[in-house]
């Protein structure tokens, strides 16, 4: 798929997608994932980045951040794939390059799209079949959001606050919302604007955005998308884990 310049607006979160290279394996065990979370903790603070939303699979990794300024989660995203790639290979006996580059990401914004995106992160492995739900799946931010743990590396978004006055109103309401049945249409844009580098915002900023020149349509369907629509298993189980 064609992609432009990446969309950044301080203060607007961004869906992070983050895959191994050539589809290879980016963690292979528990302490892999320790090592990361503990990369990733150390960038958001270095970085001046928000944490909402994360999930670690198998071979990618997807976050929901908000940056305070144009360059941090270029710089979060450079510095913990380097930092990460450096401990894996090492730990692995492995060389040559991790990441896939370059990272994906898209702008999300309002109230529909910023809680539908955790969702998509924290239902992933729900999706790809991995776990039977979310709170099965001891690698994302759920139980954080849920209620059922406290995650240090968590900051509330805006909008996961206005779910209820009190923590334990909007994590009772956060997780009834995650137990919801994945609305196809909303999967297919948020993959999409995340490949292309578009923007899922509200009316408000995507006028700004327009009038500042900036593209924000999806792209058009390529052969893949056409594989997936047509009922290719392959592409479907592929497509399902992303």
């Amino acid at each position: 798929m064609g992609r432009h310049a990446r969309l950044i607006v301080p203060g607007v979160a961004l869906h992070v997608r983050h895959r191994g290279n050539n589809g290879q394996d980016t963690f292979r065990q528990d302490n892999d994932r320790l090592v990361y979370l503990s990369m990733l903790g150390e960038c958001l603070r270095h970085r001046r980045c928000a944490l909402h939303a994360y999930c670690l699979m198998t071979n990618h990794v997807h976050l929901l951040l908000t940056p305070a300024d144009e360059e941090g989660c270029a710089l979060l995203m450079r510095d913990l794939g380097r930092g990460y790639a450096a401990y894996f290979n090492r730990r692995h006996g492995m060389w040559g390059a991790l990441w896939e580059r370059p990272f994906r990401s898209c702008l999300v914004e309002s109230a529909a799209y910023v809680i539908a995106c955790h969702r998509y992160i924290e239902r992933n492995p729900v999706r790809a079949q991995m776990v039977s739900s979310p709170q099965a799946h001891p690698w994302s931010s759920f139980a954080g959001n849920a209620g059922l743990r406290g995650d240090e590396l968590l900051t509330a978004h805006p909008e996961y606050l206005a779910l209820g006055f009190e923590a334990r109103t909007r994590s009772r309401a956060y997780a009834e919302l995650v137990t919801d049945a994945d609305d196809p249409q909303f999967l297919d844009n948020l993959r999409e604007a995340t490949d292309c580098g578009f923007a899922l915002v509200g009316e408000r900023l995507k006028a700004q955005l327009e009038h500042a020149g900036e593209r924000l349509e999806r792209a058009k369907r390529g052969p893949r998308a056409h594989a997936i629509a047509s009922g290719d298993e392959a592409a479907q189980l592929a497509f399902l884990t992303e």
